[in-house]
């Protein structure tokens, strides 16, 4: 019963998005995975929208947020394709 009554007090979800795709930046072509909401929040990327960002560039990782820096972006390549995605969902 108290689940129940917890449930009920819980905000509405907010929504949020899952995007995957592909970047070409110079010779690189990037995999990338973003979490994004409809607001900005302290867990987002500079306190934007995108909670996770996850970049690879064959199989390997080259950036990775998840609410906090994980793995910086390793070269300059790297911060073209996390600048781009950044404008478009953070």
């Amino acid at each position: 019963i108290h689940h129940a009554e917890r449930q009920k007090q819980r905000k509405p979800e907010e929504k949020t998005m899952w995007t995957e795709g592909t970047i070409q930046v110079g010779t690189s072509t990037f995999h990338y995975w973003v979490k994004h909401y409809e607001e900005p929040s302290t867990f987002g990327y500079e306190e934007g929208r995108a909670s996770k960002i996850s970049l690879r560039r064959n199989g390997k990782t080259v950036f990775n947020f998840d609410r906090g820096m994980d793995i910086p972006p390793e070269d300059e390549e790297t911060e073209t394709a996390l600048a781009i995605l950044l404008k478009q969902y953070n």
